[in-house]
């Protein structure tokens, strides 16, 4: 009876035991890999899973998540003989576990050292001023030569950035030197380029000035013109008109000229000078007319006595 119970005991531990092993439960960014008698069966994702304990096994468990592969520093050479330090940073993930697993050893491993001869060729094409300053071209080079031997391996390579490059110091010194020649010769440029563009302006603007000044003065001789011609066609209208107002009237001419005098005679009793006398017209034609009998007379008598004599 005892035998039995411990018999039973057993069997139910061992049946605990196998259904425990052919259970699986997967996290969501893991990849089971799973051998059926040695082969490749399938693949497990995230989730509740069963398989046949002892004859289906785990052979290996990825991850799905991105994952960093580092290039070490290495030494390479440029197209131009500058030996230079350089290291990076290759960004992957798993696309295909079953080939992650069966069709490379280690695919980080095998991506590291690819990686690194590759960046030798790359470099080696390139001269030491592209390589410093085209990071983003050696970037993408080396994202399409890994990618492309990558996918074999069921990895997808998303990105690879260059981390540090370092030169030797006399070749840093000697690029600084280069740098700060630069930016004078660019300082004196731009110098020599601001002193003709103001030199540009400043003609720009004389002549803009002469062209305002003749454009001035031919308008104030335009207006000049026209302000003559209106008055000459003023002054022309007038004595027309009055050439008309007299050949109507006799009386007229003497009217305009009767008013000037009006206007004259109001003008000098207005003026404060004390050095005038005003006498009505009818004196002065008396003084002009005796004026002209004295002229006479004395003529007259002038001429007899250089008759007499």
């Amino acid at each position: 009876m005892e035998e039995s119970i411990v018999l039973g005991v057993a069997v139910v531990i061992f049946a605990v035991l196998i259904i425990s092993k052919g259970v699986k439960i997967v996290s969501q960014a893991d990849l089971y890999v799973i051998e059926r008698l040695g082969k490749f069966h399938k693949e497990l994702d995230g989730g509740f899973h069963i398989i046949i304990p002892i004859i289906d096994k785990v052979r290996a468990v990825l991850t799905s998540r991105e994952q960093l592969v580092d290039i070490e520093k290495q030494a390479v050479i440029t197209k131009d003989n500058v030996n230079i330090s350089i290291d990076g940073i290759v960004f992957c993930k798993v696309e295909d576990a079953s080939m992650a697993t069966y069709n490379v050893m280690n695919f980080k491993y095998a991506i590291a050292n690819l990686a690194m001869t590759t960046l030798r060729a790359e470099i080696g094409a390139m001269v030491l001023d592209d390589t410093l300053s085209n990071r983003e071209t050696l970037n993408a080079k080396l994202q399409s030569e890994l990618g492309s031997a990558a996918t074999n391996w069921g990895i997808k390579v998303t990105r690879v950035e260059i981390a540090d490059i370092s030169v030797p110091p006399s070749i840093e010194k000697a690029m600084n030197m280069q740098m700060e020649a630069e930016r004078e010769k660019r300082a004196i440029q731009t110098k020599a380029e601001a002193q003709k563009e103001a030199q540009i302006r400043e003609a720009e603007a004389f002549k803009q000035s002469e062209i305002l000044k003749a454009e001035a003065i031919e308008r104030m001789a335009d207006a000049k013109k026209y302000e003559q011609e209106k008055i000459a066609a003023g002054q022309q209208e007038a004595i027309n008109l009055i050439n008309e107002a007299m050949m109507k009237n006799e009386k007229a001419a003497e009217f305009l000229l009767a008013k000037d005098r009006v206007a004259a005679f109001k003008a000098l009793a207005e003026s404060s000078s004390t050095n005038k006398m005003i006498l009505p017209y009818d004196v002065t034609q008396m003084i002009g007319s005796t004026s002209v009998l004295g002229d006479a007379f004395f003529k007259g008598i002038s001429d007899t006595k250089v008759n007499n004599a």
